[in-house]
C-alpha cells in the first residue's frame, strides 16, 4: 500500500519549491520576517519525503524485498511508443534516495542558520528545493525519460546557484561556463534516449535491460555511449573537469549538496543503473578506466596546490568520484556503489563543517607539496594552472556560445529592433525622436516601422472615439430625451381603446 504514495517524494520539495516562490513573487515572504516560514515549509516538505522514504525503507525490511518497478500512469503515448510515470525503487534507488532526502534535510537545515539575514534568503530555499524534488525525482525515475527531467531541473538550479550572487561578474561567468559544459553531457543522454526508442521502442530500464539481447554490440556501445558521456561530464571526469573547480561561486551549502555529496554522484548512479548495458561494451569499460585514472591523478595534483579549504575539497571529491568510474570500469559495481554512499556522507560532513575549520587553526598549514616544488617545477606549474583545462574549455565550448550571443544581438539591431523599434535604430531611419502626439485625452508616441503603423492605426480609432463622444453631454442628454418622450406618446396611444381595437382585429387578420 506504500507504493501508491511514492509519488510524493519528488512532490513534496517541488511544491515547497513553489511556494516560497509564489510568496516571493507576491511579497509575503520577503525579508527577514520571511525567514521562519520559508525555513518552515522547505524543511518540512525534505522530512515529509523522508518520511515516506523511511515507511518504503521499513516495509522492505519486514518483506525481505524492495517494492522495485512502480508503474503509476502514462505520461506520453503515441503509435509504438509509451512513456509511463512510474519509479524504480530497487535495492540501488531506494538507498541511494534515501541516502540522498537525509542529506538534503540536513543541509536544509544547516542552511536556515547559516544564510540567516542574507540577501536572496528566500531564493536560495526555492532553488534548493527545486533541487532535492529533481534529484529524488533522478534517483527514482523508472525510465530514462523521466530521468532526463530530473537530470535537467539539477542543472538549472545548479546554474542558477552559482550565478546566486549576479552582482559579481565572476560568478555570473563561471555558471555560464558550467551550463555550457553540462549541455554537452545533456547532448549525450538524449542521444542515448532517442537511440533507446529507436531500436528498443521505450526507455524504461528494465526495456534496456531486455533489449540488450536484440541488439549487436555496435548499437549497445552507441546507446550506452551517450549515456556514459553524460555521466563524465555530470561527475566531472576528465576531459569534463574543469568546471568543477568553477562551481565553487555558489553559497557553502549548495556547494556540499551539489559537489560535494549528491549531484557530483549522479554520473557515477547512472553507470550503477547501466551495469548489464556497460558490461556487455568492453570498450566502454576501458574508456571509463583510463578516464576515471586520469581524473584521480589530475584531481591529487591540483589538490595538493590548492590554498583554500573549497577548492582542495572539490580536487578531493573529484579524485574518489574517479576511483569510482575505474570501478564501474573494472566491474565493480558493489564496490563503486558502497563507496558512493560512504563517501558522499563523509563528503557532506566535511562541506557543511568548512566554514568552522578556520577556527580551529592556531597557525598556518604546511604546504602539502613540500619540496617537489623544486624537483618537479613543470609539474607544479601544470598543477597551479590546472593543467590548462579551462582555457581549452573556453575555446571549445564557451567562446562559440558568446560568438553566437554577439552574433544573435546583431541580429537583433540590424532587423529585429527596425521592426518592434529602438532608440538607437529609430535615430537611425527616422532621425531624431518626435515629441509625442496628443490625441484626444491620450499620448501615442510610435518607435520602429511597426510602432509607427500601430501610431497611424491608433490616430484613426482615435478620431471614431472622439466622434463618437462629441455626441455626449447635453447632445446625447438631449437625444435620449426626445427618445423617450416618443416612446412614451406611442405607449399612450396604445392605452386608448380604439387602438386597442384595432390591434386585435390587425392580430386576427394576421391570424387569418
Amino acid at each position: 500500500m506504500t507504493e501508491q504514495w511514492t509519488w510524493l517524494i519528488p512532490l513534496l520539495p517541488g511544491l515547497s519549491a513553489v511556494w516560497i516562490g509564489i510568496g516571493l513573487l507576491g511579497g509575503w515572504n520577503r525579508g527577514e520576517r520571511g525567514e521562519w516560514e520559508t525555513a518552515q515549509v522547505a524543511s518540512w516538505a525534505v522530512a515529509l519525503a523522508l518520511g515516506v522514504l523511511l515507511l518504503l525503507d521499513g516495509q522492505a525490511i519486514l518483506t525481505g524485498a524492495a517494492p522495485g518497478s512502480i508503474r503509476l500512469f502514462p505520461w506520453m503515448e503515441t503509435t509504438g511508443y509509451r512513456v509511463m510515470i512510474g519509479f524504480t525503487l530497487d535495492r540501488l534507488g531506494l538507498a541511494m534516495t534515501t541516502l540522498a532526502a537525509v542529506l538534503a534535510w540536513l543541509t536544509v537545515r544547516f542552511s536556515v542558520h547559516y544564510l540567516h539575514r542574507e540577501a536572496g534568503f528566500q531564493r536560495f530555499f526555492a532553488l534548493l528545493s527545486l533541487f532535492v524534488a529533481a534529484l529524488l525525482l533522478f534517483l527514482m525515475a523508472g525510465s530514462a525519460t523521466l530521468a532526463f527531467v530530473g537530470w535537467e531541473i539539477m542543472g538549472l538550479t545548479s546554474y542558477l546557484l552559482i550565478g546566486f550572487a549576479y552582482e559579481r561578474g565572476n560568478a555570473t561567468r563561471n555558471a555560464t561556463r558550467v551550463f555550457m559544459t553540462n549541455r554537452v553531457g545533456d547532448a549525450g543522454f538524449t542521444v542515448g534516449m532517442l537511440l533507446s526508442f529507436t531500436w528498443l521502442g521505450g526507455s524504461e530500464w528494465t526495456d534496456l535491460v531486455r533489449g540488450v539481447p536484440l541488439l549487436d554490440s555496435f548499437q549497445v556501445g552507441i546507446m550506452t555511449g551517450g549515456f556514459v558521456l553524460a555521466a563524465l561530464v555530470k561527475s566531472g571526469q576528465m576531459p569534463f573537469a574543469a568546471w568543477l573547480g568553477r562551481s565553487l561561486e555558489g553559497p557553502t551549502p549548495s556547494s556540499a549538496i551539489f559537489y560535494g555529496a549528491l549531484m557530483v554522484h549522479a554520473g557515477v548512479f547512472l553507470l550503477l543503473r547501466l551495469e548489464q548495458l556497460i558490461a556487455h561494451s568492453p570498450f566502454l569499460m576501458v574508456v571509463l578506466v583510463l578516464l576515471g585514472s586520469l581524473t584521480v591523478v589530475y584531481g591529487a595534483l591540483v589538490g595538493s596546490v590548492q590554498t583554500d579549504v573549497k577548492s582542495a575539497l572539490i580536487c578531493a571529491t573529484q579524485t574518489q568520484v574517479g576511483l569510482m568510474f575505474v570501478a564501474c570500469g573494472l566491474g565493480w559495481f558493489n564496490w563503486a556503489a558502497w563507496h558512493l554512499a560512504a563517501h558522499a556522507g563523509w563528503r557532506a560532513y566535511q562541506w557543511l563543517s568548512a566554514p568552522g575549520y578556520m577556527h580551529g587553526l592556531h597557525g598556518p598549514t604546511p604546504p602539502v607539496w613540500g619540496e617537489w616544488q623544486q624537483q618537479r617545477p613543470g609539474v607544479f606549474a601544470a598543477a597551479l594552472a590546472r593543467f590548462w583545462l579551462d582555457p581549452v574549455t573556453d575555446r571549445v565550448l564557451t567562446r562559440p556560445v558568446f560568438f553566437l550571443a554577439r552574433d544573435i544581438q546583431s541580429l537583433d539591431d540590424r532587423l529585429v529592433n527596425r521592426l518592434m523599434g529602438s532608440h538607437a535604430m529609430d535615430r537611425i531611419l527616422f532621425g531624431p525622436p518626435r515629441p509625442p502626439r496628443q490625441l484626444g485625452a491620450q499620448w501615442v508616441a510610435g518607435v520602429g516601422l511597426l510602432g509607427r503603423l500601430l501610431e497611424r492605426v491608433g490616430r484613426h480609432f482615435q478620431w471614431v472615439e472622439e466622434r463618437i463622444l462629441d455626441l455626449g453631454g447635453d447632445g446625447m442628454v438631449r437625444l435620449v430625451a426626445g427618445l423617450g418622450a416618443h416612446l412614451a406618446r406611442i405607449d399612450e396611444l396604445f392605452s386608448e381603446p380604439r387602438y386597442l381595437v384595432l390591434m386585435i382585429i390587425l392580430t386576427f387578420v394576421a391570424i387569418l
